[in-house]
């Protein structure tokens, strides 16, 4: 029997390893995808490099605490058996396809006509729908958690805060229980209105959605999209630039994780970084779906890609709004113009994993260069 003094160290390790496996798989996703889909290995690439940097930072100062660490542990468990076990699932129905004769109708299931589909149409489009761009664009709304766990809601607390007292009841409810699972009640670390809480459990929750996309991600690219149970409940049609490489969702919570971290770090001010989440998630979508939609005056930018002058209005105007609530005017003006000329100079790097990082980073620099406070508007 396990000792219940070396959990959180087992905890700790495998949660370090995980990614460490991730960085693994992604540079392998790279190197598959590179010479036909630079961009997309190119953000995977860096991807990888920033997952090497979460399993060493957690090696030495842990993103979460225990027992945290050992609730991650078993949600990554979670995921992995309901994500494997629907592909073992789809596997046996594609063999079903390709062994039984099909002409009667009455027999198809509907993962059936799914696969059947999957099959003779090929989910990589080099241009998606306003309609599919709209429901791609719904994760960017995630965003708005990040507010309610950080800040709350006018009088209603974070939710951060609710969870820990929830987690705080149930132990005390579930006491003996607890006691075998993960050690001495007193152990746990933080006490009803701790506001270590809400920074730490912000981290846990960040990760915890991390671990939910991107094993489907890779599923996805490793195996096909048919595999992937995501695709199938949001029936997603998918760019070319995600063919070998991971999605935009992957990109955009990679970098809220790393900025989330300079603030646990103390190098970025929790404003600063919000202003930097909050511009990547809301900017980034209404420069693209007001884009598509009322752009009219078209702007070839760097590598040829074609946007309009409509989207950047959109895209930069929200960036400010959203940085003069959060940071103030003169550093919304900063976070504004770094979003205007990430969009119009593309790199081969997602703009959704480089705006959260740069943005936190750019605005910082000049706060410690003008000294000038961030502050509420």
């Amino acid at each position: 029997m396990i000792s219940l003094e070396i959990l959180p160290d087992i905890y700790n390790t495998t949660l370090t390893l995980f990614f460490f496996l991730l960085s693994f798989l992604m540079f392998l996703i790279t190197y598959r995808g590179y010479k036909n889909n630079k961009y997309g290995a190119s953000s995977t690439f860096i991807c990888g490099i920033l997952f090497i940097i979460f399993g060493y930072y957690n090696t030495i100062k842990e993103f979460v605490y225990y027992p945290f660490d050992g609730f991650m542990v078993w949600w990554i468990g979670i995921i992995l058996i309901i994500f494997l076990s629907f592909s073992l699932l789809i596997k046996r129905i594609s063999n079903k396809i390709d062994s039984d004769n099909l002409n009667n109708d009455n027999k198809i299931s509907l993962l059936m006509r799914y696969m059947i589909l999957m099959r003779n149409e090929s989910p990589y489009r080099n241009k998606i729908s306003l309609k599919m761009e709209a429901i791609r664009k719904i994760f960017h709304l995630a965003g708005l958690l990040y507010i309610l766990a950080v800040f709350g809601f006018f009088i209603m607390p974070p939710i951060t805060s609710m969870i820990n007292e929830g987690i705080i009841d149930f132990i005390n409810q579930t006491e003996s229980l607890y006691n075998i699972l993960w050690g001495d009640i007193i152990d746990y670390p933080y006490s009803i209105g701790s506001a270590e809480a809400i920074k730490y459990i912000t981290m846990f929750a960040l990760i915890a959605i991390l671990v939910f996309a991107i094993i489907s991600e890779l599923i996805r690219v490793l195996w096909g999209p048919e595999y992937s149970i995501f695709n199938l409940l949001t029936r997603s049609v998918l760019r070319n630039e995600e063919y070998n490489a991971v999605g935009p969702q992957i990109y955009l919570i990679t970098g809220v994780i790393f900025s989330y971290l300079l603030f646990l770090e103390g190098y970025a001010h929790i404003l600063t970084v919000s202003a930097g989440i909050l511009i990547a998630c809301f900017s980034d979508a209404a420069a693209a779906l007001i884009g598509r939609k009322y752009g009219k005056h078209k702007v070839v930018c760097l590598r040829g890609q074609e946007k309009s002058v409509e989207g950047f209005i959109a895209g930069v105007g929200s960036a400010y709004l959203i940085g003069l609530f959060t940071v103030g005017p003169l550093y919304a003006l900063i976070g504004a113009t770094i979003f205007f000329l990430l969009d119009y100079f593309p790199t081969y790097i997602a703009d959704n994993l480089l705006n959260p990082i740069i943005i936190t980073i750019g605005i910082t620099i000049f706060y410690n260069i003008l000294g000038l406070p961030i502050r509420f508007f």
